[in-house]
């Protein structure tokens, strides 16, 4: 079975929606970038929510001069879009999901491939944490605190069953941790 993997930007107090301007994709550091990458080659899929494809689809399309890789990686992947709305993607390699998103995500589980990448979607990972769905945990912890906004797990969902397989710290203060859910 593939692994689900939620990767997020958070801040130091938990949040993982970006009210700020503490976060910007295009700036980021070489090291933070090559991990990025790393992953990326670990990845055939990416699960979005509709909110977030969207901004993403109106956004990394039209970054014809972009350096970072980003734009090329988000065009070639195949994208998985969770929406009851979306008729039509109008963006290459994607998908809608349109199905119970539960139902949707194990199957999608189970079809051959590489890891499938979720990011943003807080509305997605709530549903798919509290569902039990979720693999893996990629936080790229940012050195701010933010005061405000959504945070990655749901309002009373709680486990003691994450394990630390990964942890490194970044130039410019940034860290990455990667726990596994047992």
């Amino acid at each position: 079975m593939r692994t689900l993997a939620i990767t997020q930007n958070i801040t130091l107090d938990g949040a993982v929606e970006m009210l700020g301007d503490w976060f910007d994709p295009t700036t980021g550091q070489d090291d933070v970038l090559a991990e990025l990458h790393r992953q990326d080659a670990g990845s055939d899929a990416t699960l979005l929510g509709r909110q977030t494809f969207t901004d993403f689809r109106g956004y990394w399309p039209a970054q014809t001069d972009d350096t970072s890789g980003i734009t090329d990686y988000l065009n070639q992947v195949r994208k998985y879009v969770v929406s009851s709305t979306l008729t039509d993607p109008r963006w290459q390699n994607s998908t809608v999901l349109s199905g119970d998103p539960i139902t949707e995500v194990m199957a999608l589980k189970e079809r051959p491939g590489r890891d499938i990448v979720v990011t943003g979607s807080i509305t997605l990972c709530h549903t798919l944490i509290a569902a039990g769905l979720v693999d893996e945990y990629r936080l790229f912890g940012y050195p701010v605190v933010q005061g405000r906004g959504r945070r990655l797990f749901p309002d009373g969902w709680s486990t003691d069953r994450l394990r630390l397989v990964e942890a490194t710290s970044f130039r410019g203060g940034v860290t990455y941790q990667r726990y596994a859910a047992c």
